[in-house]
């Protein structure tokens, strides 16, 4: 009797304090139910319609946007145009960001100096950046061209070629993301114990580079898997560059899979169909993030 009525005051505690917790988490539920739950419920509803703005009516029509989009060529470039993006600018930011981050936990007096300075490009508005880098690869009075012509190599037209646009908006790409990434990395680095670098040295790893495979890769792997997804996100997103400075063009060599969706919707008007994409565009996401982790997570050290 004495043990039950003891538990009786802690289970009204427990219950108390659930509901003290439900209440505090409730406007966080709210708001992801409001803003995200609720808007992808409806996109994925409206990818099975013929939804159009400024029309009254619409019907369910199936899968007929997605059959479509299987044969739809603009589709399908700004799918390939957003991965061979991808592919460019993920690799070579996390590997830049990495460098960098090294660099400057090495450095002694200037560290202060060096993060603001590497750290602008993130805190920049993009769109007004790019009017920086319109001047900065303009095929005649750039600085980039006219540098590659002190070398006596003939400076492209970066963004107005079918061949080189791509690889304009992925070298915006690489300069924004190295800072964001190398935070992340300096992050890392100042939570590996020193005492481990210590341990190191005296079992034999006299060389930096025997301490940096040794001790410090392997201590990174887990901001390093955190990077490397982060990283994919913000490439697969890739729009204000493209929209600011090509319209998807030459020719919709650099149109985007974002900016696809964005022409459908708010250009042609077609609801139903740019909802279809973005479906495909999620679903693209989550794939890749499961594969990450699925392959990555397995070779990760966490402390």
């Amino acid at each position: 009797m004495v043990s039950i009525a003891s538990d009786m005051p802690m289970a009204r505690a427990d219950r108390r304090e659930a509901r003290v917790a439900w209440l505090l988490a409730a406007p966080a539920i709210v708001l992801l139910f409001l803003f995200i739950l609720l808007p992808t419920f409806a996109v994925v509803l409206l990818g099975f319609t013929d939804f159009e703005l400024g029309y009254g009516g619409f019907r369910f029509v199936g899968l007929e946007n997605y059959a479509e989009l299987i044969g739809d060529r603009t589709f399908r470039r700004s799918l390939w145009n957003t991965a061979v993006y991808t592919a460019i600018v993920t690799p070579v930011s996390i590997v830049l960001a990495l460098g960098v981050a090294l660099l400057i936990e090495a450095e002694t007096r200037a560290k202060a100096f060096f993060r603001t300075v590497y750290f602008l490009p993130v805190a920049s508005l993009l769109v007004a950046m790019a009017t920086v880098w319109q001047f900065l690869f303009h095929p005649s009075i750039g600085p980039i061209n006219t540098f590659l012509a002190q070398l006596g190599i003939p400076g492209p037209n970066w963004l107005g070629a079918s061949g080189t646009v791509l690889y304009g908006l992925s070298i915006i790409g690489i300069w924004q993301s190295v800072g964001f990434n190398m935070v992340l990395f300096l992050a890392g680095l100042t939570a590996i114990p020193g005492e481990l670098y210590a341990a190191a040295q005296v079992d034999g790893a006299k060389s930096r580079l025997d301490r940096f495979r040794l001790v410090t890769w392997p201590m990174l792997a887990p901001t390093t898997l955190f990077v490397t997804t982060i990283s994919i996100i913000n490439s697969v997103k890739v729009f204000e560059t493209v929209k600011t400075l090509t319209e998807g063009g030459p020719n919709k060599a650099s149109e985007v899979l974002l900016f696809t969706i964005y022409q459908e919707y708010f250009v042609y008007l077609r609801v139903g169909y740019a909802s279809a994409m973005t479906v495909i565009f999620l679903a693209i996401l989550v794939v890749l993030m499961f594969l990450q982790y699925r392959v990555l997570d397995r070779k990760v050290h966490y402390a």
